[in-house]
């Protein structure tokens, strides 16, 4: 998708657990080992982005953690309670433009990822094969491990 804003745009990604693994891809155009995900449409909120980008890239149906929040009754105005992400980081993408990055923790019932793209890298992966990747950032480790810790059984 185009960048809605030259300087900013809000971006989702998503950690998907199954089975004690999570899930990791080489990104196409940057050629590193990072979660799923993409840009926050105009007409979608950030959970329906990553849940979109988990369909669209690896062909997973995914349940963000905790998502199925407590909503409240607001007579003045219509809201809607949103999960928090685990994660939000901002990053450069280029010397104009950034990405403000909300990043969940989601289960799928299957590992049987269908990619977008038959070139695509990607691997499941335990918290040792995490831990002694050696291409992936010490950032990303994190995540994925944050991941584990909080969804695997």
């Amino acid at each position: 998708m185009a960048h809605i804003h030259e300087l900013i745009d809000w971006t989702a990604g998503v950690y998907i657990v199954h089975k004690n693994k999570v899930l990791i891809r080489k990104h196409e155009k940057y050629h590193i080992w990072i979660h799923v995900g993409g840009h926050v449409e105009l007409d979608e909120d950030p959970v329906a982005a990553a849940k979109r980008e988990c369909l669209e890239e690896v062909g997973l149906n995914v349940t963000i953690h905790n998502e199925h929040i407590e909503q409240h009754d607001d007579n003045f105005v219509e809201t809607r309670e949103l999960p928090p992400p685990a994660h939000m980081n901002i990053h450069r993408i280029n010397d104009i433009h950034q990405h403000l990055d909300l990043i969940y923790y989601a289960t799928s019932d299957t590992d049987q990822v269908i990619p977008e793209n038959t070139t695509d890298e990607w691997a499941w992966l335990t918290a040792e094969e995490v831990v002694n990747h050696p291409e992936m950032t010490s950032k990303i480790k994190h995540y994925a491990l944050g991941a584990l810790k909080a969804l695997g059984s």
